[in-house]
């Protein structure tokens, strides 16, 4: 059980069945009165958010979540499927991979976080190698930004921005976290 003193950003709390993260938080005290915790909330399960105030008095639970990790086998339908430790079938919704799905590659370690025996979370490696098949022709030109990019495709379907100087065939890295170009491995 927690109390709302250990309220804080990043901690995750369970509301009324469902895991809650806190995405911001704020103290206040007034002269007279308890203390006042605002805090900015985002469901795990829908992806909504909402602000809420707690008293000091109020408590929480703290929700079962598991973190596991699993290796991907296949794609079936939509659907993602892993193996955990004991090779057994974990079946994840497009849903919950999000544009993560383009980053899979066969036996990839992930960790999924688990709420009531369900996936509600996966996370990839930081950065994922991937071949560019498809690169516009880079137009020289307004290079004074410091910052000019061109569309390309990679392996899996993924669409980003990248250097001029990245070409088809070019092996680069993306960052799985913000879906961003990172480097070119190789050209």
């Amino acid at each position: 059980m927690l109390d709302a003193s250990d309220l804080r950003k990043g901690l995750k709390i369970e509301i009324e069945g469902q895991p809650y993260l806190i995405t911001d938080f704020d103290f206040s005290k007034p002269g007279k009165g308890q203390a006042i915790y605002n805090c900015k909330l985002k469901n795990m399960l829908s992806g909504s958010t909402m602000s809420r105030s707690f008293r000091s008095n109020d408590r929480f639970e703290k929700p079962e979540l598991l973190q596991k990790p699993l290796r991907f086998s296949y794609e079936s339908g939509g659907h993602y499927v892993f193996q955990n430790e004991d090779f057994e079938e974990v079946t994840i919704p497009e849903s919950v991979l999000g544009r993560n799905k383009y980053f899979l590659m066969d036996d990839m370690p992930i960790d999924a976080l688990f709420f009531n025996n369900e996936v509600i979370e996966v996370e990839l490696p930081n950065l994922v190698e991937r071949k560019v098949l498809k690169c516009d022709v880079g137009a020289k030109g307004n290079t004074a930004s410091g910052k000019v990019t061109k569309p390309c495709s990679v392996e899996g379907g993924y669409e980003l921005a990248v250097p001029l100087f990245v070409n088809e065939g070019d092996i680069i890295r993306i960052d799985t976290r913000t879906g961003e170009y990172a480097d070119r491995v190789r050209a």
